[in-house]
């Protein structure tokens, strides 16, 4: 009986793989990807394996969602052991709990494999703790880039005003409405703020500002980014460990 493993690829870092991870892909019949995944991870499968790209870019989408919750469903039909391997985790902001519907209404065995999110990895990566003892007790992982189609946003800016840490994910082309929401919310204009390009990869790159001036000092930076708002930032110049 066919099983589809709805698998986390981890935050770039190939080494950040789960052993879970690297084990169903070494047996994969296929590797359904996305964009974010390092293709070096691609190279662990075996040669039989096919790989089929199904990634997605502002805009530029290989096949839409719905399309791709089908291939997985058709691969089922076809192969053993099916690979759906996910940028960072399934379900941060992954859409895999979508896809795990659509098997279970089609009664596809299936399996969820964890991957290590880019929301405390790639801060992690740039010496950024997203909790601290003092500083914080607590943060928000918020998607940065909601679906067009939506007639009414489900983000509550006002709500995001006692916040001690922000992690925007996919955020960077809307950067400037992130940040003069949170100062129209009330945040401070010198309110810390780190953008990251390809982080935990060996072309990160780490711009650190404030509210106020970061959209100026990022610009041109390379995606994938995430935006990383508070005074955790402030850590970065004594625990940055990665870019020395």
């Amino acid at each position: 009986m066919s099983k589809v493993y709805l698998t986390g690829a981890g935050p770039g870092d190939v080494e950040l793989l789960t052993l879970k991870a690297v084990r169903v892909i070494k047996n994969a019949d296929v590797l359904i990807y996305d964009r974010l995944v390092n293709p070096e991870i691609l190279e662990l499968a075996k040669k039989s394996c096919e790989l089929i790209y199904v990634g997605k870019e502002d805009k530029k989408h290989t096949l839409p969602q719905e399309e791709i919750n089908e291939l997985i469903y058709q691969a089922s039909l076809k192969y053993e052991n099916v690979v759906r391997l996910k940028g960072g985790d399934p379900f941060v902001f992954g859409r895999g709990g979508e896809e795990a519907l659509y098997l279970h209404d089609r009664n596809i065995q299936f399996e969820i494999i964890p991957g290590i999110t880019s929301a405390i990895a790639v801060p992690a990566y740039a010496g950024i703790p997203v909790t601290h003892r003092g500083i914080t007790t607590s943060f928000r992982v918020v998607t940065g880039h909601e679906n067009p189609k939506k007639k009414i946003s489900q983000i509550e800016w006002e709500t995001f005003l006692n916040d001690e840490t922000i992690v925007f994910l996919m955020g960077y082309h809307n950067l400037e409405l992130i940040t003069s929401k949170l100062i129209t919310l009330g945040k401070r204009k010198d309110y810390p703020c780190a953008v990251i390009s390809k982080g935990t990869t060996k072309e990160q790159k780490v711009v650190v500002g404030t509210l106020e001036n970061i959209v100026e000092k990022s610009h041109g930076l390379e995606t994938p980014v995430m935006i990383v708002i508070g005074e955790v930032v402030n850590l970065k110049e004594k625990i940055n460990w990665f870019n020395i």
